[in-house]
């Protein structure tokens, strides 16, 4: 998600980040969905805790780190 966003500069400095219409809706969507942004960040944590570590995990190891 955001991947493909265009950064409007000023002079350097960064002032704005562009995005389509169809991922704005979708960001919309996720912001105004309490249970989904709550997935959607658990899903995060464990793709930063996946670069972090080679090492496999269990459901019961994952559960932990979640809570």
């Amino acid at each position: 998600m955001l991947e493909t966003a265009q950064i409007i500069r000023d002079k350097d400095e960064k002032k704005f980040a562009v995005i389509s219409y169809d991922e704005f809706l979708s960001l919309k969507e996720l912001l105004s969905d309490e249970k989904r942004l709550e997935n959607y960040l658990d899903y995060l944590h464990i793709q930063n805790v996946k670069k972090r570590s080679k090492a496999k995990f269990t459901l019961e190891e994952v559960e932990a780190e979640l809570v």
